[in-house]
């Protein structure tokens, strides 16, 4: 039996769009854009702001994966800006502790933060306001406090007690003992003073500074392994993003270690079948989906780790030939199993993604996390910097993985975002938390939009379905099933079952993934917006 979930209105807007799951945060960059400001001093300040409003999510203690585009050259640009763990640390010193899986919480699930690199490559490159201003809102909120939203309340209520666990961190998010519930004011005047340290100092400031010592002296006497070099060796990376074709449009996603080629690979595949005659919630449709996923995810666990240091095909991975070749194994009238080399395991959404677009036609998709919610749980004393736990939650202890721990390497990471653009100028912008959730629900939009033809809300609104599990190596005993939300049409769900899936239907109020999406209408110069109603984001447009 379904049940009908309250949706949005698509929001439109002529001079500028910020759509993110936090209101306070499209409030600052939608001030960006009016006052003159463009879509990468929007996106700056939006990301600054919700690093400190959405604190299980996201912070300067993670990493971002960004793409821009720029209007005037139709230039597409990609950041990303994710650290190594500590190198006093190796895959036999966790071994000899007769460890089997990396620590999840702690200063040994930490990796280098990438998130102020990764602001200051932005503004050198594309802003036109100052970088202080457009930490401004970011140290409002840190050092007046903002009312916790119902979502965040959720997550500190589930984890309290992990988080008092950390003296440092008690002290912090859970003053007084108290755990901070809906509308409450959460205060962190430790973190308001580290971002004016870096608003003056910049990204040196973070990485080499006062502020690096103080990091990398809580975390090594917490019994972390790191070193100055490497906080200071510490580089975003800038480059050509990875992209493939679909339904005529270009789609353009994150490089590794950025697991974003699974959405071009799967969309490959499934461009070889005509959808046209299909819906969002026909059977055939998800299931031929799923089963691309199937053959992507395989792919990704049986090669994929840093092309720094692991030597993969990425290019014929997400090639057209290779999607010929592979299109065959795609059964249409029985779901497959799972590659029997695929490392299982739990994920959650604790990521946060945003978007947004100017007037000139200027465009950010930017998705930022701590991985983990509350990443390590740890916050480096004096600092207010919670850190993430990619290192933890990443990197495998298997010899001979792909993604099997070093200190030279950085994870490969579930974070990744998209945009598309349509005889040359940006079209569709947008992503999502959701860990190994995704890339899948990548592949719902963009087909939600090219080949059923629903417009931007009700793509986002439509029911989801997650082929679950992925690639986490948390856990790796987890049986295969086919998670579908609780809106599902009970017909979607027999058919699938017909067609071999085991399928689960989540519980009334638990739902994959927080998408924001904006869509440029360029015949009408018009911006469309999206905000998830799963989450408490919002579409801010004027």
């Amino acid at each position: 039996m379904t049940t009908a979930r309250l949706s949005r209105q698509v929001v439109y807007g002529k001079n500028g769009m910020v759509c993110t799951n936090s209101p306070l945060s499209a409030a600052a960059g939608l001030k960006m854009l009016q006052e003159g400001g463009n879509a990468f001093d929007a996106a700056l300040a939006t990301a600054a702001t919700e690093t400190v409003t959405m604190v299980p999510m996201c912070g300067i203690g993670g990493d971002s994966f960004i793409l821009l585009y720029e209007a005037e050259n139709s230039r597409v640009t990609g950041i990303s800006s994710a650290g190594v763990p500590g190198s006093g640390t190796s895959a036999d010193y966790y071994r000899k502790q007769g460890l089997t899986k990396m620590p999840l919480e702690g200063p040994h699930s930490v990796g280098v933060p990438g998130e102020v690199a990764a602001w200051e490559e932005v503004h050198r490159r594309f802003c036109s306001k100052p970088f202080e201003q457009l930490l401004d809102s970011a140290i409002g909120y840190a050092e007046a406090g903002f009312a916790v939203p119902p979502k965040i309340a959720q997550r500190f209520a589930s984890t309290s007690e992990r988080l008092a666990g950390y003296p440092s961190t008690k002290e912090v998010l859970l003053a007084g003992g108290k755990t901070p519930g809906e509308g409450d004011l959460l205060v962190n005047k430790d973190l308001a003073e580290s971002l004016k340290r870096i608003a003056t100092g910049g990204a040196d400031e973070f990485y080499k500074g006062e502020l690096a010592r103080k990091m990398i002296k809580s975390l090594n006497d917490a019994g972390g392994l790191f070193t100055a070099d490497d906080f200071a060796n510490h580089r975003p990376e800038i480059y050509d993003p990875i992209g493939t074709t679909y339904r005529g449009e270009t789609v353009f996603q994150t490089r590794p270690p950025s697991q974003g080629f699974l959405h071009l690979e799967m969309l490959n595949l499934i461009e070889g079948f005509d959808l046209t005659d299909k819906s969002y919630d026909n059977p055939e449709a998800i299931h031929l989906m799923v089963e691309a996923k199937k053959i992507a995810y395989a792919d990704r666990n049986r090669l994929a780790g840093d092309p720094r240091v692991v030597e993969w095909p990425l290019d014929e991975i997400i090639s057209k030939e290779y999607a010929d070749r592979r299109r065959g194994e795609i059964n249409l009238q029985m779901a497959g199993t799972e590659s029997p080399n695929i490392l299982a395991g739990k994920s959650d959404g604790n990521t946060t993604y945003f978007c947004v677009a100017d007037r000139a036609g200027n465009a950010v998709s930017w998705v930022h996390s701590l991985s983990h919610g509350f990443g390590s749980r740890f916050i480096a004393g004096g600092t207010g910097i919670l850190f993430n736990n990619r290192a933890g939650r990443g990197f495998s202890l298997e010899s001979g993985h792909p993604n099997e721990f070093s200190p030279r390497k950085r994870t490969m990471h579930t974070l990744n975002c998209y945009l598309t653009l349509r005889d040359g100028k940006c079209h569709i912008i947008g992503g999502t938390p959701g860990g190994d959730f995704q890339p899948q629900s990548g592949v719902q939009i963009i087909t939600n939009l090219l080949d059923f033809g629903m417009n931007p809300q009700a793509a986002v609104d439509a029911p989801r379905w997650w082929s679950y599990p992925g690639t986490d190596p948390a856990s790796i005993d987890t049986e295969l099933e086919l998670r579908v939300e609780p809106e599902m049409p009970e017909k979607t769900i027999e058919g699938l079952q017909k067609l071999g899936h085991k399928v689960t239907r989540r519980n009334q109020g638990q739902y994959d993934g927080k998408v924001q999406l904006i869509v440029i209408d360029q015949e009408r110069q018009v911006l469309l917006g999206a905000a998830d109603p799963r989450g408490d984001g919002l579409s801010a447009a004027y």
